[in-house]
């Protein structure tokens, strides 16, 4: 029988995402050690921090989980937020090792955080937090090309990305893939073009495979495509607001947005820019020019009139209070860990389908190891045609080879989110699965064990 390592308990988010794992694993035949071994974190590192700010020395705490190292470097995101726990950084490294084995990329899963509110600091305070952080890491083992790769998550971006890949050159200037040391990094730092939209525009793939499928689309009383369906989103972040860009291009329509502040509603229609550049200027969707209606509840966007719905925020918004209340026939999860076991068993039964998180908003992940690839090679991928090492032969200087990388990365994430869901819902049809989570976790276990046993470290 399974127990818990010593100090965990089966409660908060790390709890939903064991419970989430137990459910699959029944549906596999692999012997309990190696279950025990996929479904732990493997490191966990706790640390503060001291930091000289313009207001004086401040201590702050940071995480680093490591969940799997069956494949190495370990891969996840940084997450500055001021809410951010070691139970969240473990969750969320689990379900990073479970992306990844879903559309085979060969990392473990990580994920790091800094409990640090970045609205409240300055950009120089900003700087030596994520410098001393980074520090941190490698002083442990806990960052480097070939050991733990760090990416853009809530709080952070291309600029923290830099900071970091700075500090790591400068400690370890030998290195000559130090690059590497972190995806999401900005173009001039040798990241990659698409990278920024890459898990929106993954989310977009996911609704475009899941309706190009005419039996699962019948089941839930729509027609196949994108076209003419009315789609809501919660939280414009960077997730958000890709996926909605997406699916408007592709003729979807846009008539929910729901955010902290509360949810802005029109069944006509909203253009997603002209939100997003509101708010941008605001920081509400509050005033919103136009025909739409802002309702000050931000759980009113799941009770939105839509098709489908995408909440790409934070962990735990669809829960056993909310989830009767979702209006939409198809669920796509672009945050991670949006909806608790509880809401998902709700939703099952009431036949919504919820395409999970662990391959929904895999995008990220996919581009940030075509990222990786490009670092580790020294090689641009846009270089690679004959027509642009001409251009750079004839002093070009690549431009022309950075838009043909683009064209690579994103036929790269169409392709890599086309197998992986049509591998998934197969699994889910041929073996009477519960529903796609179920299948994506007894695919990613399948994958993994594979892996433990290639290695000899389980028969």
């Amino acid at each position: 029988m399974s127990t818990l390592p010593p100090g965990l308990t089966e409660t908060g988010f790390f709890g939903n995402v064991l419970a989430t794992f137990d459910a699959a694993a029944r549906y596999t035949s692999h012997p309990q050690g190696l279950l025990d071994q996929i479904k732990y974190c493997n490191a966990v590192y706790r640390v503060r921090f001291p930091v000289q700010t313009g207001s004086g020395v401040v201590v702050f705490e940071g995480f680093r989980a490591e969940h799997s190292q069956h494949r190495l470097p370990g891969k996840g995101g940084v997450r500055f937020s001021e809410d951010v726990t070691q139970d969240d950084v473990m969750a969320l490294s689990a379900l990073m090792t479970f992306k990844c084995a879903v559309v085979k990329v060969p990392f473990g899963g990580a994920k790091g955080g800094v409990r640090i509110n970045p609205r409240s600091w300055s950009e120089s305070d900003l700087e030596r937090v994520t410098r001393r952080y980074a520090a941190e890491l490698l002083r442990k083992g806990f960052l480097g090309p070939a050991e733990d790769v760090p990416a853009p998550d809530v709080g952070t971006g291309p600029r923290e990305m830099a900071w970091i890949a700075d500090t790591y050159r400068a400690m370890r200037a030998q290195d000559r893939d130090a690059l590497a040391v972190v995806t999401g990094k900005p173009s001039s730092m040798h990241g990659i073009p698409g990278r920024v939209e890459a898990t929106g525009r993954g989310v977009f793939h996911a609704i475009a495979q899941c309706l190009s499928v005419s039996e699962d689309v019948r089941e839930l009383g729509l027609s196949t495509g994108v076209a003419g369906k009315r789609f809501a989103v919660q939280g414009l972040g960077n997730v958000g607001y890709h996926a909605a860009k997406c699916l408007s291009e592709a003729g979807a329509q846009l008539v929910g947005i729901g955010q902290r502040e509360g949810t802005l509603l029109d069944p006509d229609g909203m253009d997603v820019d002209a939100v997003a550049a509101h708010r941008r200027e605001t920081g509400t969707l509050r005033g919103f020019e136009g025909r739409a209606h802002f309702d000050p509840d931000p759980g009113a966007v799941f009770r939105c009139e839509c098709d489908v719905l995408v909440p790409a925020g934070v962990e735990g918004q669809i829960t056993a209070d909310n989830a009767a209340d979702v209006r939409a026939k198809l669920v796509v999860e672009g945050a991670n860990g949006p909806t608790t076991p509880e809401a998902d068993r709700i939703l099952r039964d009431r036949g919504v389908l919820v395409i999970p998180d662990m391959y929904a908003n895999a995008g990220g992940v996919t581009v940030s190891y075509f990222e990786w690839l490009k670092n580790i090679n020294h090689v641009s991928f846009g270089r690679l045609s004959p027509a642009s090492v001409r251009d750079d032969w004839r002093g070009g200087e690549g431009q022309r080879g950075d838009g043909r990388e683009l064209d690579y990365v994103r036929a790269g994430l169409d392709e890599t989110m086309s197998w992986a869901y049509h591998e998934i819902r197969d699994l889910w049809r041929a073996r009477h699965l519960p529903d796609l989570r179920t299948a994506a976790l007894v695919f990613a276990i399948d994958k993994i064990a594979e892996s433990y046993r290639i290695q000899g470290v389980f028969p």
